[in-house]
């Protein structure tokens, strides 16, 4: 028997709109500019944190026998957009309970979890997420931060870069790679380090106001790792990493599509107060169009969003989930950003002022172009593996750009195929093997039959 199809609420049922109430109730009282008033201070939003905790909904992800709500990453989506739709966007939900949590119930052992899924569930765990590199960028497999076997115990020596919440956090999961024997770097490992280890330096970018949380260069400095730190051994590999990252991609789109509503919210009721010319400004077709976009493009990320927390929590395919996630997180970001830029012009020159907070969604938004996963790299996946078109490191791409294009079409390609061939087989006499096998593989890629 096959397993159920994942579904998609179209219809909010009544927990998640009790959800959404109650999380209102929570943050209202916190004021409109609270997170601003953190950034601000200087500190983190502890307060909303903890009330968000304490209802249950930090671990509304996590399983039930683990101390969570067992409501997937359809639930935990809600919880993030809501919090960011009331101003008090919290990027530890996304780290901890979305990346952290998610990678520990998947991959952790009992005494992994008893010792941090736990504390996760109860929002009183809170474990940062730190992968990105200086050097790396995009490409994680460039990943140059190592763990080093040093008798029973292993050494962690590295660089992270753009890493959150660090401020607020108990401890961060770090994605490494093992220095094996022969002095190679292996696959990528996940461990655990305190956020107070011994050789650990932590520095804070300076940023524009993004929200609440702040971004951090760690500098890890042969910081000891314990073998019981290890989630899913020395190599886990890329799989339990994306085990961390399409639930990141998913819970950014939430944060994103929860901002984006924030900054409609707003302009909606200003368009319906600000009165100029005898009726209030949103009457017009001028104010009125941009939001009504906005909201359309809202409620198509909102939708794609549900499709791939529905997909990931019936465990489907990387594939389909990998390719929902990523499709998600791009038209989050889209929408967010389109939709504060038509916040900011329905309020005309106070879409600039701090008191109106709209201003103060921006750079959040923005920031959704490029992180987590930039929109150029989210193309290429879609182009690569939902519509087939080649990579640019697959053999057939390269062999293409190595042969001139000129007119003439299958009869040209085939003549240069040729030519390739005549060229390797001169080569070839003079000893060298390489040409050869080049033009084969030019000529396989070209449709040519091999010499």
């Amino acid at each position: 028997m096959s397993a159920p199809a994942p579904a998609v609420g179209l219809v909010p049922s009544d927990e998640e709109q009790e959800i959404r109430g109650a999380i209102r109730q929570l943050l209202e009282p916190l004021g409109p500019h609270y997170a601003r008033d953190c950034w601000e201070r200087d500190e983190p939003p502890s307060a909303a944190w903890d009330a968000i905790s304490a209802a249950g909904f930090a671990g509304i992800n996590i399983p039930g026998e683990w101390g969570g709500g067992g409501m997937g990453m359809q639930g935990l989506a809600v919880v993030i957009e809501e919090t960011a739709r009331m101003g008090a966007a919290l990027l530890m939900l996304v780290v901890s309970s979305g990346i952290a949590g998610t990678v520990l119930a998947r991959h952790g052992t009992d005494e992994q979890k008893e010792r941090w899924l736990r504390g996760i569930a109860a929002g009183t765990t809170r474990i940062a997420f730190s992968i990105t590199e200086p050097d790396a960028g995009s490409n994680s497999h460039q990943i140059r931060t190592e763990l080093r076997r040093d008798g029973d115990r292993y050494l962690l020596k590295g660089q992270k870069y753009y890493i959150s919440c660090v401020e607020h956090a108990h401890a961060i999961l770090c994605i490494a790679r093992l220095r094996r024997e022969d002095g190679e770097l292996g696959l990528p490992t996940i461990c655990i380090v305190d956020a107070d280890a011994a050789g650990l330096t932590k520095d804070p970018i300076p940023m524009p106001y993004l929200g609440a949380d702040r971004q951090w260069t760690l500098f890890f400095d042969d910081v000891e790792i314990t073998p019981d730190r290890l989630i899913g051994g020395e190599e886990s590999g890329l799989a339990a990493v994306f085990d961390g990252l399409n639930p990141e991609r998913i819970a950014g789109a939430a944060a994103l599509t929860g901002g984006g509503l924030r900054a409609l919210d707003k302009a909606v009721a200003y368009a319906n107060e600000r009165q100029v010319w005898k009726t209030p400004i949103g009457a017009h077709q001028a104010i009125g169009h941009p939001l009504a976009k906005a909201k359309i493009e809202l409620e198509l990320a909102r939708l794609m969003n549900q499709k791939a927390a529905a997909l990931w929590d019936a465990d489907a395919s990387p594939q389909l989930t990998g390719e929902a996630a990523n499709m998600a997180k791009y038209a989050a970001a889209e929408a967010a950003v389109h939709a504060v830029d038509a916040a900011v012009q329905t309020h005309g020159g106070n879409g600039v002022a701090l008191e109106y907070g709209v201003s103060d969604l921006w750079w959040g938004a923005r920031l959704g172009r490029i992180a987590p996963v930039s929109e150029q790299m989210i193309l290429n996946h879609v182009a690569q593996h939902s519509l087939g078109c080649q990579s640019p490191t697959d053999d057939r791409t390269r062999a293409r750009s190595r042969l001139p294009r000129r007119a003439g079409g299958d009869r040209q390609r085939r003549r240069l195929g040729d030519r390739a061939r005549d060229r390797a087989r001169t080569r070839a006499t003079r000893g060298d093997g390489r040409y050869l096998r080049a033009a084969d593989r030019a000529a396989r890629a070209d449709g040519v039959a091999s010499a």
